[in-house]
């Protein structure tokens, strides 16, 4: 009798509405340049915080310069889903799909990504006046090698595009508008000789170059082919030191009307992290602090091979919305795993208000061996232990 225990579940949950919707996947045809493509829309949606992708995936004709040009793994992940967020506030994850970039190449972001140059640096580098189109300051020639990098900072660190597509009644899938995140430097680093040390400066005025950059980037989309007059939301990135262990954060963004090309308003985007434990947390949020210090007392308590415990905050509005645990320890069997995973799963449920998106990573030397995930406004977390 036990078999058939899961198969009446299934049917249960079927009948009461209670299971995702599995039906035949929709398909759309995306027109671009006048070219007819045959796609698939997944009916299944994970979350409404995640967009439906088109299937074939298509990935972005950029793809792999992010690793390249941000400090971080930490920055590189925040940036692009912090770019999802950030598009959200313009373009509805229930009406619109999502589709990595497809107007922006690698060459034309490495082009971008440029000093701009005198003529010059020009006839030196030999080229022409219409492949000057760097949007980073050009550097004076005059002074010292450290009074130029602190007058003329590299800025602009990446640009990363996203395409959201939206389905008409036609069936066909159109462009619905595009958002561009800018990744801008808080620190600059230089060398005063090639092959030399690596010296380093802070960067005070980031936001306000990066919105002069952003009002140039706008007017250059809208010379490209297929964007003339699609809404496009543009937003700031602000990526930390190549030390941080904790990401850098969205500081502001704009939303530019179909076929506008003029940022008329920009709006500020209340979001930072924090590391957990560490003095500047204490010092800013003293209340979640202690709440962390607590977790990680209990865990010292009763387990010997613990090896210390991370966490990274991210505060929107200034409070707590999400936290990842980070916990290293080093077990000796299975039974200790899921011993250990059973107390950190009650600490989570005892400690953390149920209001914050909770993941709880624990690993070892050899690799991961549990995940807990709690979703805001669930009781109890999810729980993985790996095999």
């Amino acid at each position: 009798m036990k078999k058939w225990l899961p198969v009446f579940a299934a049917v249960l949950l079927l009948i009461t509405g209670c299971a995702p919707k599995f039906e035949t996947e929709n398909k759309v045809l995306q027109n671009k340049n006048n070219k007819k493509e045959t796609a698939i829309i997944p009916n299944y949606q994970v979350s409404d915080q995640y967009y439906r992708t088109i299937i074939p995936f298509k990935p972005s004709k950029a793809r792999g310069r992010i690793v390249n040009n941000l400090n971080t793994r930490y920055d590189i992940q925040e940036f692009e889903t912090g770019l999802m967020r950030v598009a959200q506030k313009s373009f509805s994850t229930d009406t619109y799909l999502f589709q990595e970039g497809q107007y922006l190449d690698k060459d034309t972001i490495d082009a971008w990504l440029n000093r701009k140059y005198t003529k010059s640096q020009l006839k030196e580098k030999k080229l022409s006046a219409s492949e000057n189109v760097g949007l980073n300051p050009v550097i004076n020639e005059k002074g010292s090698i450290e009074e130029q990098n602190k007058k003329s900072p590299i800025y602009l660190a990446h640009i990363l595009e996203h395409d959201y597509l939206i389905k008409t009644k036609k069936g066909t899938g159109k462009l619905g508008g595009v958002v561009i995140g800018l990744a801008l430097n808080t620190v600059h680093y230089y060398q005063k000789e090639q092959y030399g040390a690596v010296y380093q400066q802070d960067i005070k005025n980031t936001e306000s170059e990066g919105k002069k950059i952003a009002q140039e980037v706008i007017k250059r989309l809208r010379n490209m082919n297929g964007l003339k007059d699609v809404p496009i939301t543009i937003a700031l990135f602000e990526q930390k030191s190549k030390d941080s262990v904790v990401p850098g954060n969205f500081v502001s963004y704009a939303e530019v009307g179909a076929g506008s090309s003029t940022i008329d308003n920009w709006k500020k985007i209340k979001e930072k992290y924090y590391l957990f434990p560490d003095d500047s947390t204490t010092k800013a949020y003293r209340d979640d602090a202690n709440m962390f210090e607590k977790f990680k007392q209990d865990i010292e308590e009763y387990f010997p091979n613990y090896n210390g415990v991370i966490g990274r905050g991210l505060y929107k509005d200034k409070q707590l919305s999400q936290l990842s645990i980070e916990i290293p320890i080093q077990f000796y069997g299975q039974g200790e795993v899921i011993g250990f995973t059973q107390y950190i799963t009650g600490l989570v449920i005892n400690t953390f208000p149920d209001y914050i998106a909770l993941e709880v990573s624990v690993t070892s030397v050899n690799g991961p061996k549990a995940l807990i995930v709690r979703n805001p406004g669930e009781k109890e977390p999810e729980v993985h232990i790996y095999q």
